[in-house]
């Protein structure tokens, strides 16, 4: 986690319910912004979906495939990083119509944290151009209220992993 991000989310405690209550909006929790619609837009496209060396070892094992020949198999290099390989589609090579994500036990990263990702809380107004393309996502969700709840969800993920 970025210094600025944890120093953002360590400022304040955003899971209080003293917070939640006080602060009157109708944007409370995450489902209040966001729900997944199970479309597989966010499968598509946007230069590909970044995997870290413990997805990569998390994917490998899930499908019983060697490191090497995993990296070789399903990833692409984006700079010094890997990304999954897209389908011929534009998917992601894990996409299946019928089964949505093929790895969805061990998925990447990038791909738990969607829509909440660090990003939101120093561009909030990244969020609306997010939800042009994700039909789960609200819109025009105030700042204050958007940046608290991206937070709240930041700070989830990184206990869970």
């Amino acid at each position: 986690m970025g210094s600025e991000l944890k120093k953002i989310t360590e400022q304040a405690d955003f899971e209080s319910e003293a917070f939640v209550e006080s602060s009157g909006s109708e944007y409370q929790i995450s489902e209040d912004i966001f729900e997944c619609a199970m479309c597989g837009e966010c499968c598509s496209g946007f230069g590909g979906t970044y995997v870290t060396d413990d997805d990569i070892s998390r994917i490998s094992t899930f499908i019983n495939c060697d490191i090497v020949e995993f990296r070789a198999k399903f990833c692409s290099k984006s700079g010094s990083k890997y990304v999954l390989s897209q389908s011929q589609t534009g998917k992601c090579i894990f996409f299946e119509e019928s089964r949505q994500c093929t790895i969805h036990p061990v998925k990447p990263h990038m791909c738990r944290a969607w829509p909440f990702i660090p990003t939101v809380i120093s561009n909030p107004e990244n969020w609306n151009a997010m939800a042009d393309s994700c039909p789960g996502m609200k819109k025009n969700i105030p700042h204050d209220d958007l940046i608290r709840i991206v937070s709240v969800e930041i700070k989830k993920l990184a206990k869970r992993t």
